[in-house]
């Protein structure tokens, strides 16, 4: 498992976006990702890729598999676009899912955003790593970290078995 970095929890970002990885669009998630996640981590990859099933799956294997992070958020295609896989490459890959992120992240966005019940994206583990799919719009992306990140470390220690009863 990837240890704690000076005391803080590491973490890989990606963003799916074919114009911003043909460059035909200025990335915007990946500033909003960090100063969600805040300083308790250390963001030890950071990678914009287009929206591709297959590549995507790879990168999570890889960053899983070789322990380079205990936590993976992506950004974007969560959506209902037929380039939108995003769940089904984190499905693939994952060992189990973690539904109470997706649902917690679309339940408050709701009341706000009548669009919210159209993102599909989904949380799980794979091996100690746990990943989470964010929306690809930037305001989603901050607005879905503030939902969960006041869980996020808890849920890291669990995977790193470092949490005890009692």
């Amino acid at each position: 498992m990837a240890e704690d970095v000076n005391g803080r929890f590491t973490a890989a970002l990606i963003v799916l976006s074919d114009r911003a990885a043909g460059g035909t669009r200025a990335d915007a998630c990946l500033p909003l990702m960090r100063e969600g996640l805040g300083p308790g981590y250390e963001i030890v990859r950071e990678v914009v890729m287009p929206d591709d099933a297959s590549r995507l799956q790879a990168e999570l294997i890889e960053i899983a598999d070789a322990s380079v992070a205990q936590l993976v958020l992506t950004s974007g295609g969560t959506g209902l676009s037929p380039r939108d896989r995003t769940p089904e490459a984190t499905r693939a890959i994952v060992d189990y899912e973690v539904p109470g992120i997706g649902e917690a992240i679309r339940a408050a966005a709701l009341p706000s955003v009548r669009t919210a019940m159209l993102s599909r994206g989904v949380a799980g583990v794979r091996h100690r790593t746990l990943v989470v799919n964010l929306p690809g719009k930037p305001s989603a992306v901050s607005e879905s970290l503030a939902v969960i990140a006041p869980v996020l470390p808890h849920a890291l220690e669990l995977l790193a078995d470092r949490v005890t009863d009692g």
